[in-house]
C-alpha cells in the first residue's frame, strides 16, 4: 500500500473470503465504497467475520417490485428491504408494473422512484412492445437499464410479443442481452380447457411442458437468425436445458430456488394456489432434471422471479387467482440449504448470483471480490440454521411458500458499496441504492 488513497478505511476481517482465486483466510480493506486490497490491515477498524463466509455480494436479476401502479401489493422501497434482509445486494427489476416500463420516461421516473428510497442497487427492465421495437437499440443504452424483456406468453396488453415477426423486430434493434419468458401464447390458449376449477395441481397440465418447449424452441430460432444473444428466464423443464445445451453461443439461462425445491406432488396439495406461478412448478421427476443440468453447469444464474401478491388475491380459487409468489428473500436461505445437504458447492452458487451476473450482462464493478470493485458483500454463518417465519419476511404481501421451513446456513450481513444495509438482522441507518451500471449502456 503506497498510497494513502489505497489504505482502508476500515475492513472485514477474519472470515473466509470467496476471491476469484477461491477461498482464502484475509481480510477484506474498503475505502470509498470500493474494495482496495485483499490481505492483512492491522490498526484499521474492522468487523470480525470469524468462522463466517464473506461472498460476492449476491445479486437477484429477475424480481417484479410492482411499482408504480400495484404498491398495495409491493414497492421499490418494501421489495428491497426484503432483498437486503435475505443478503441480496443488487436486483434486476421487471417491466410488468401500471403502466408498463416501456419507455424512456417511464424508466426514467422508475429510478427517480428509487433513488436512495430502494436499499439495494437496481436495474430495470424495459418491455419489449410492436409498438417500441424500433427505439429499443436507443432505450437499452439508458442508464440504470438491465436490457431488454421479452414476453413471449403470459403476459397482457401490449406487453405481450408472442408472434415471430414482431419477435424478429425486436431481436433485430439493438445489441445487449435481451431476458425471454418463453411460454408459447397459442398453445396455452389452446388448452385451457385443461383447467381444473379449483385445482391448481392442473396449472402445469394447462401449461404442459410443450408449451415451454414450443417457445423456447422458437426463440433460439430467431435469435440465431437475429445474431442476438438471449437470456431465457425461469427454465421448468429438462428437455430446455438440453436443447439450450446445444446452442450457448447465444442463449445463458436462469432456473429458480422454487422450481429447484418445490414439486407438484405435494406442492399443490399442501399450498394450493400459493404454488401457482408461470411457468408452473412441476413434477418431482422435473425438477430432479433441473438439479441434473445444473450440475452439468447449464444454468448460468438463479434468480428468484419474485412475484408479490395479497393473500386476499391468492385466496381466490383456481384459475381465478393470480399467478406468482414471493421469494426476494428466501433466494440465498434456500439455495445456502441446498448447499449443506451436498446439492450443489459453495462456489457453484456464488458464480450463478454474482459472477455469473456479471459476465452474462456485463454488470460493471461487481460479481466478484477483487480490489477496484464495488464493496459489495454477502456475509453468512454456514454453521448456522435458520427457520424462515413470517415475523421475518418484510414483503408487502405477507407470505411465502417456504415459511416453517428450517434451513441450514445463515445470511449474517449485507453490504453494498461499503455502506452496511443489514446486520443480524437488523437494517442499516438508511437506504443507498444506486442504479446499476452495464458496459453496454454507459
Amino acid at each position: 500500500m503506497n498510497d494513502t488513497h489505497d489504505t482502508p478505511e476500515w475492513s472485514l476481517s477474519g472470515g473466509t473470503v470467496h476471491t476469484p482465486s477461491g477461498p482464502v483466510e484475509r481480510d477484506v480493506g474498503i475505502r470509498d465504497g470500493k474494495i482496495v486490497g485483499i490481505g492483512h490491515f492491522p490498526g484499521v477498524r474492522s468487523v470480525d467475520c470469524t468462522g463466517l463466509d464473506i461472498l460476492p455480494g449476491v445479486i437477484d436479476s429477475q424480481v417484479h417490485f410492482r411499482e408504480p401502479g400495484l404498491e398495495h401489493k409491493e414497492d421499490l422501497e418494501t421489495g428491497s428491504r426484503a432483498a437486503v434482509l435475505g443478503g441480496i445486494t443488487a436486483i434486476f427489476e421487471m417491466p410488468n408494473t401500471n403502466p408498463n416500463t416501456d419507455t424512456a420516461e417511464r424508466i426514467t421516473d422508475k429510478l427517480s422512484r428509487a433513488h436512495h428510497r430502494m436499499w439495494c442497487d437496481h436495474a430495470f427492465y424495459i418491455g419489449a412492445t410492436a409498438d417500441n421495437a424500433e427505439h429499443l437499440a436507443e432505450l437499452e443504452r439508458m442508464r440504470g437499464t438491465a436490457g431488454v424483456k421479452i414476453f413471449m406468453g403470459a403476459s397482457t396488453g401490449s406487453l405481450l410479443v408472442s408472434d415471430d415477426d414482431n419477435l424478429a423486430r425486436v431481436l433485430n434493434s439493438g445489441v445487449r442481452r435481451v431476458a425471454i419468458h418463453a411460454e408459447d401464447e397459442d398453445r396455452m390458449n389452446a388448452r385451457k380447457g385443461e383447467r381444473v376449477p379449483n385445482d391448481p395441481s392442473s396449472h402445469p397440465v394447462w401449461r404442459d411442458d410443450e408449451s415451454a418447449m414450443i417457445a423456447t424452441r422458437r426463440i433460439l430460432r430467431i435469435a440465431r437468425e437475429a445474431n442476438r444473444p438471449i437470456h431465457i428466464l425461469h427454465v421448468t423443464t429438462p428437455a430446455e436445458l438440453a436443447e439450450i445445451s446445444k446452442h450457448r453461443d447465444i442463449a445463458s439461462c436462469e432456473v429458480t430456488p422454487q422450481h429447484l425445491t418445490l414439486a407438484a406432488e405435494d406442492a399443490y396439495p399442501r399450498l394450493g394456489t400459493h404454488a401457482q406461478m408461470n411457468p408452473p412448478i412441476r413434477s418431482a421427476a422435473h425438477r430432479d432434471g433441473l438439479w441434473h443440468w445444473l450440475q452439468q453447469g447449464v444454468p448460468d444464474v438463479l434468480g428468484s422471479d419474485h412475484a408479490p401478491h395479497t393473500l386476499e388475491e391468492k385466496a381466490k380459487s383456481y384459475p381465478d387467482a393470480p399467478s406468482g409468489m414471493p421469494g426476494v428473500q428466501t433466494l440465498l436461505p434456500l439455495m445456502l440449504n441446498h448447499v449443506a445437504e451436498g446439492r450443489m458447492t459453495l462456489d457453484r452458487l456464488i458464480d450463478m448470483t454474482s459472477a455469473g451476473v456479471q459476465r452474462i450482462f456485463g454488470l460493471v464493478g461487481k460479481g466478484r471480490i477483487a480490489a477496484g470493485y464495488d464493496a459489495d458483500f454477502t456475509v453468512i454463518d454456514r454453521k448456522g440454521s435458520f427457520t424462515i417465519t413470517e415475523e421475518w419476511l418484510a414483503s408487502r404481501c405477507g407470505w411465502s411458500p417456504f415459511t416453517g421451513m428450517e434451513l441450514k446456513g445463515r445470511v449474517v450481513g449485507t453490504i453494498i458499496r461499503g455502506h452496511t444495509a443489514m446486520w443480524d438482522g437488523q437494517l442499516g441507518h438508511s437506504a443507498n441504492g444506486e442504479a446499476l451500471r452495464f458496459a453496454g449502456a454507459l
